[in-house]
């Protein structure tokens, strides 16, 4: 029952790598998949609407006044003897003047608007980067995983086959190939689990990377690399200056201030010119004048006080974000710290002892010196600092990518 079941685990490890990636499809790097999600993803696509929609606003604000024109038309009746009755009509032409201050702050305010746009926008595509980033790196991880189940399972078959013959021959007691059987079930579930997380990982990376992307795909990177970042108080810098989160903040800001000017150049009069004309049987009346909208019930205090505080709220938004960002930063960089050491020290010293101890309880096994506990347990150890080390390195990757994400460097 042991061999059909761990030949059939096998079989599916090997077949599933061959269904997920047609013949003659090229595995996917990390910058293709950016791209196709750049290119398709729904909601890029809706957040450029979004950015359309603001120059659309700053097309309706530098937009002049439309003029008003009145046409009325009726008869004159005559209540006294001699005068003369017929048609009458009117004509009348209004054009309101646009103030040169209203609407500069009116542009700017819309300018600054589609300035905060843009960089939502940015920062929505980089988020959208990163939480690829991450999906990429995790389905690497899940790969490297499988592979070591994969040869966990092997070498659990090979030991068992072995303990088998010894058992059978006399050389070992029987409760060593119960203990074999035991690490041969554990292994094939191990296995079965790991090709399962493989295949969600795959799905999630597909979700992020948009429609464009096939459904069966593989990829192509290694989470081994050592990536480097600068030190923290250039980082700091940069997220200050290039992160588009505090840019759409600081637009925010500078909006808001044009719209508070705005509110208070819209309490002076408003002025417009009109040219009237009315026609009877007998005169013809021509006249021209001046038209002004005195604020004087309505001298807008609701709505300056509105637009002050909806500042004095962006201004605050700002203050926080950066202190946010900061924050982050401060934790991502440790976290990146804590990585690059639990990395260097697994690869560099953890991870060569484990494999020098499994080597020996190998070799002593073989030669009779040791049981097979001993060897078990040296195994559990090297499997432990292995998969520490897969972990690690996903870390390590999280963490860049966290800075990355925050100094906007996608």
């Amino acid at each position: 029952m042991l061999r059909k079941l761990s030949l059939a685990v096998a079989l599916a490890a090997t077949l599933l790598p061959a269904l997920a990636a047609p013949p003659g499809t090229e595995p996917y790097k990390l910058q293709a998949l950016r791209d196709a999600a750049r290119a398709s993803h729904p909601s890029l696509q809706a957040a450029r609407a979004m950015v359309d929609a603001g120059r659309a606003q700053v097309t309706s604000a530098g937009a002049y006044p439309n003029p008003e024109v009145e046409f009325l038309a009726g008869r004159t009746q005559a209540r006294m003897s001699g005068v003369a009755t017929g048609g009458a009509q009117s004509l009348s032409l209004s054009q309101r003047i646009d103030n040169p201050w209203q609407r500069e702050a009116r542009i700017d305010a819309a300018t600054f608007g589609l300035e905060a746009r843009q960089a939502e926008g940015r920062s929505f595509e980089v988020d959208l980067l990163a939480r690829l980033d991450q999906r990429f790196f995790d389905l690497l991880r899940r790969q490297a995983e499988q592979r070591a189940a994969k040869e966990d399972l092997s070498l659990a078959e090979q030991i068992r086959a072995r303990v088998a013959v010894r058992v059978q021959t006399g050389e070992a007691p029987r409760y060593e190939l119960i203990k074999a059987d035991t690490e041969l079930l554990n292994a094939q579930k191990a296995s079965e689990s790991a090709i399962l997380r493989v295949a969600q990982a795959r799905a999630a990376l597909r979700g992020l990377a948009g429609p464009s992307l096939p459904a069966e795909f593989e990829v192509e990177g290694t989470l081994a690399s050592a990536p480097v970042v600068p030190a923290l108080e250039a980082l700091r810098s940069e997220v200050v200056a290039r992160n588009p989160e505090l840019a759409r903040a600081q637009a925010e800001v500078r909006r808001a201030e044009r719209q508070l000017e705005l509110e208070r150049l819209r309490r002076h009069p408003e002025l417009a010119v009109k040219v009237a004309e009315d026609r009877d049987v007998e005169l013809r009346n021509t006249r021209i004048g001046v038209m002004a909208t005195v604020p004087l019930w309505d001298q807008r205090r609701g709505q300056v006080a509105e637009a002050g505080a909806l500042l004095q709220k962006s201004r605050s938004d700002r203050e926080n974000q950066e202190l946010s960002l900061l924050q982050a930063l401060e934790a991502a960089y440790r976290h990146y710290e804590i990585a690059r050491n639990q990395v260097n020290a697994l690869e560099n010293g953890i991870l060569r002892e484990a494999e020098a101890a499994l080597k020996v309880a190998e070799a002593a096994y073989r030669f009779g010196e040791r049981g097979i506990l001993d060897y078990l347990d040296a195994q559990r150890v090297f499997r432990a600092a292995r998969n520490e080390l897969i972990a690690a390195r996903y870390e390590l990757q999280l963490a860049v990518i966290e800075i990355e994400r925050l100094r906007a460097a996608q």
